[in-house]
């Protein structure tokens, strides 16, 4: 791959054809403020806050949609830049809502971060604000649009990665929002990737909502085991009490994103109905037993129902929500234990 040279802050790094100033920052460890930005989706350059100063150009540029170039001279921490993005991030917190203690996203939001970092105890730009109702009328998510900061990363997210299209921008000036068709319910898969994609607490999953903040959670990565797809994602537990379910960085073969199961589908986990030790049907009723009763019950019903009819008698269901090693060792035992080619799955896309 071909690769090339540059300084950032009088630091030479070496980057690969085609990065942007932003990822050849981010690689050497860098930091450039960003909110629009979100490495799964195209570039944006929309929120300006990412703005650094190139040699030769007279103008300051998006580092996160401006590419990197032999010999470029890239400066990111002027006190022109740091003036500028701390305006444009006054700018947005003057129509913002100052609700950060009861905010779902307390602790984990980007725009709470930016201020921070800028030191902003007042805005000095007053005036109107946008007012919405939080619109809630579906089970899964609630919006808030007075929270929105317009990055864009919900529109983009259904449309290159759910290819739904279900948000997009409305209106223009002060009155623009993200809106969904005629403004009305949200219509769509409900994969929970525009919440995951949020930056500031515009969009929440209501399962989730004051259940637990996020420095009170433990982190689990594992697997979902809603299908054979492996997806990875992140259990967040309270009180040995999932939470909150959000994507995984890294490697992993959805790339960080989920579906409606995987993010909103794990109040089964402590469901009182949840089965927790085997049943075993006795006298019309099914009571609980050990796994060896559970696990003699069914050997001994096999043996009989196979030597009174035969092997093909017996069929084997087995499911998606199984590793293939476990499928494997399944429809080992039904041809070979068993003696019979009856196995079947219930995945049915």
């Amino acid at each position: 791959m071909d690769r090339m040279n540059l300084t950032i802050n009088n630091k030479k790094i070496a980057v690969p054809a085609g990065s942007t100033i932003l990822e050849a920052a981010q690689s050497a460890g860098i930091h450039i403020p960003t909110l629009c930005y979100y490495k799964r989706l195209s570039p944006y350059g929309g929120c300006r806050v990412c703005i650094v100063q190139v040699e030769g150009i007279p103008r300051l540029v998006a580092s996160c949609t401006t590419p990197a170039s032999e010999g470029m001279v890239v400066r990111t921490d002027s006190e022109q830049i740091r003036k500028i993005r701390k305006t444009v991030v006054e700018l947005m917190l003057s129509n913002h809502p100052n609700e950060c203690m009861l905010c779902e996203q307390n602790g984990r939001c980007e725009l709470q971060d930016l201020a921070y970092e800028f030191g902003l105890k007042e805005i000095r730009f007053q005036g109107e604000r946008s007012r919405y109702e939080i619109e809630n009328r579906n089970p899964m998510i609630e919006r808030d649009y007075n929270k929105c900061i317009l990055c864009g990363r919900c529109v983009r997210v259904c449309d290159e990665v759910q290819a739904v299209g279900a948000v997009d921008f409305s209106k223009r000036g002060f009155h623009a929002k993200i809106a969904s068709e005629f403004d009305g319910v949200l219509n769509c898969e409900f994969c929970g990737n525009c919440v995951e994609a949020c930056p500031v607490g515009a969009l929440t999953g209501k399962i989730s909502r004051f259940k637990g903040r996020p420095w009170e959670a433990k982190k689990v990565k594992t697997v979902c085991n809603y299908c054979g797809c492996g997806c990875s994602l992140i259990l967040h537990a309270k009180e040995g009490k999932v939470i909150r379910v959000t994507h995984a960085e890294g490697e992993c073969v959805n790339e960080g994103f989920m579906c409606v199961k995987g993010k909103f589908g794990f109040e089964y986990i402590s469901h009182q109905d949840r089965l927790k030790t085997p049943l075993i049907k006795k006298n019309g009723s099914f009571v609980e037993a050990s796994w060896d009763e559970a696990l003699k019950t069914v050997a001994d019903n096999l043996s009989r129902v196979k030597k009174e009819y035969g092997n093909n008698s017996i069929g084997g269901l087995c499911s998606a929500k199984c590793t293939n090693e476990e499928n494997y060792l399944f429809q080992k035992f039904m041809r070979t234990a068993i003696g019979t080619n009856n196995v079947d799955h219930c995945a049915r896309y």
